[in-house]
């Protein structure tokens, strides 16, 4: 009996001893599990910093205000940026308006005029190009033909004649009809919006149509400066404007065409304006243009540098307002743009009033506010939109990660579990 029970005790302490072995490689190999999860999984080691951070107090806080304070510089520089962008758009956009007015009081070309512009823009895009391509040493896209002429031509053959009525139609009419016969290019940008399926369907969007309609034919209604011709031109550029940035933007949503910078989009579409505009301006302007001596026919040098001076300053203007335009789009949003769009036609009119003595009278500033009021209900929807839309895509972005992280974490344990297994 002694012998059994010590051969006993001796059989128990081996069990002992190799369940304690047992357990022992159990740890290890759940040790090596987590290890490898957090060497796996980013969330995971992530997770395992936290905890680190969290047993040293003084490291948390300390690394908790260089973020902070990283955090405060990079707001204070979107914020700085985007306030530049915003005046630089200004200058540009209504500086532009008042000196084109100007400068048609002078020189009744502005057909030829736009062509001008239109060359110097091509240019100065070219010269951009040029400039990129020696700095990164990548070159830039050339379109195909087929693409060139198919795709790109209506885009800049609404274009050319957009801008070309726009300059005409200041020969006849006001800068504050002006400005409000341009800001009813939303309707039509959501006319072909939706033609073009770019746009759901929505009740709202009839609101915004009727309230800017109709502040726009009250403020032209008994108005002691309208012109009915200046004021159909301006309309119809109205709604090229709307085919024309409709059509702009199926061009440059599209990857394989490359055209997703506006330098190169200007760069491309350019001559296609030329092309339009130039038998109109041969047609409308080209004899009075031959026989003037503030060109062709000059009798002062001097007076010749200044008046090309003029146009070319017009010019230089049109382009960094586009270029404005697109780093405004590219480092805000376009919503920004919609924004500071408004802000913009409050701050033309005003101006319209004080300088060029622009004449209101009361159904004329009602229909103003009723319009301005539709313009910004437009662009409140469209804020709540993409709210909705970006928290929704958030939300699956979440998911999805969420989800992602836990097969990653179960596939672990269950490839390291039939590792361990015998």
């Amino acid at each position: 009996m002694p012998l059994s029970k010590s051969r006993l005790n001796t059989h128990s302490h081996h069990l002992s001893f190799s369940q304690v072995s047992n357990q022992s490689e159990q740890k290890r190999s759940v040790d090596g599990l987590v290890l490898s999860a957090r060497n796996r999984s980013p969330s995971c080691a992530s997770f395992s910093s936290q905890l680190s951070m969290e047993s040293n107090p003084g490291k948390t806080t300390k690394v908790a205000k260089t973020s902070d304070t990283s955090i405060k510089q990079g707001f204070c520089k979107i914020i700085f940026r985007t306030l530049l962008l915003v005046l630089l758009y200004y200058l540009s956009s209504i500086g532009l308006t008042f000196y084109q007015k100007w400068l048609m009081r002078k020189l009744h070309y502005p057909l030829s005029i736009v062509i001008t512009h239109l060359v110097v823009k091509f240019m100065l895009a070219a010269a951009c190009r040029i400039v990129w391509e020696y700095w990164t040493n990548h070159k830039r896209p050339i379109l195909a033909w087929q693409p060139y002429t198919v795709q790109l031509a209506p885009a800049g053959i609404a274009s050319a004649l957009d801008i070309g009525l726009s300059n005409w139609s200041l020969e006849f009419i006001t800068v504050s009809l002006y400005t409000m016969s341009k800001s009813t290019a939303i309707i039509f940008i959501m006319g072909f919006a939706l033609l073009f399926k770019l746009e759901k369907k929505h009740w709202t969007l009839l609101v915004v149509v009727v309230m800017i309609s109709g502040g726009l034919v009250m403020f032209t209604y008994q108005a002691t400066q309208f012109n009915l011709g200046g004021f159909l031109m301006v309309m119809f550029a109205s709604f090229l404007s709307g085919l024309r940035w409709t059509l702009s933007q199926m061009v440059m949503q599209k990857s394989e065409m490359g055209l997703a910078n506006p330098i190169d989009m200007m760069y491309h579409i350019q001559p296609w304006m030329i092309v339009t505009l130039l038998p109109f301006a041969m047609a409308f302007e080209g004899l009075s243009l031959a026989m003037t001596k503030d060109v062709f026919r000059f009798v002062d040098t001097y007076h010749l540098f200044i008046v090309l001076g003029e146009v070319l300053v017009g010019a230089v203007i049109a382009f960094f307002m586009e270029l404005t335009e697109y780093l405004l789009v590219s480092y805000t949003s376009s919503l920004t743009l919609s924004v500071s769009g408004i802000i913009k036609e409050v701050l033309t009119l005003t101006l319209a009033v004080l300088i060029t003595h622009d004449e209101m009278n009361p159904i004329n500033a009602a229909g103003l506010v009723i319009c301005l009021l539709g313009i910004t209900l437009h662009v409140a929807l469209k804020a709540v939109r993409i709210h909705n839309e970006s928290k929704a895509s958030s939300l699956a972005v979440f998911k999805t990660k969420h989800v992602g992280e836990e097969e990653l974490l179960m596939n672990l344990m269950n490839s390291d579990s039939e590792e361990m297994a015998p």
